[in-house]
């Protein structure tokens, strides 16, 4: 089930072996598993997402720079 979160602060994800990518600050949904954390969101017409490691996810969470909701 997703939940509605706020970036706040730098977050970073990673595709494949390139380099960190930066989410832009606003609203995501996330989804998460025992392993990974799914976050998505629009930008006008573009849509993205990004995997992270949960235990990514968790830190970004406990510095604040990911808020969740509800």
């Amino acid at each position: 089930m997703a939940q509605a979160a706020q970036i706040l602060g730098k977050v970073e994800y990673r595709e494949g072996d390139g380099p960190m990518i930066v989410i832009r600050p606003g609203p995501v949904e996330v989804e998460t598993t025992e392993m990974d954390a799914l976050l998505s969101w629009v930008d006008e017409d573009t849509h993205g997402a990004a995997t992270m490691p949960i235990a990514d996810f968790q830190r970004y969470v406990a510095a604040g720079a990911i808020r969740l909701e509800g």
